[in-house]
């Protein structure tokens, strides 16, 4: 191999689709995750949000960002790294951990609807204070 075949050799590997991290990427990604547990602390223990549902729905849309901003700035996840495999990958675990919990979820509540003596009309006695006549 002459020495030109091994330049063209190595500088076609030389490159790296892998992300280089900076001490600014860190400090924005930290800040971030800060803001981002901060902000939920503070609607939780001051009341903020008193209705039940929508505080669910807002704590879990900032989990969500949290999840986002680790992923992006801390785990260096995009579409270049590795030729998007990387991406791709994180997309098949998450949808297939959302299914397993729907899943699981959908089981359980039958399983509880199904199953439980007190649902159905089943319940021994309506009114405990009067007693129980047998026919």
């Amino acid at each position: 191999m002459s020495a030109h075949e091994n330049t063209i050799h190595h500088s076609d590997h030389d490159h790296d689709d892998a992300p280089h991290s900076s001490l600014s990427g860190y400090l924005i990604g930290f800040v971030l995750s800060i803001i981002l547990t901060a902000i939920p602390f503070w609607l939780v223990m001051n009341g903020v949000i008193s209705h039940r549902p929508t505080a669910v729905l807002v704590l879990g849309g900032f989990a969500v960002a949290q999840i986002l901003v680790h992923m992006v700035y801390f785990l260096h996840m995009n579409g270049k790294v590795e030729g998007g495999w990387t991406l791709v990958s994180t997309i098949f675990t998450v949808v297939f951990v959302a299914i397993a919990i729907a899943g699981t979820l959908w089981v359980m509540f039958h399983m509880n609807e199904n199953m439980m003596p007190s649902h159905g009309g089943h319940m021994a006695h309506p009114n405990p204070a009067e007693p129980h006549r047998t026919p």
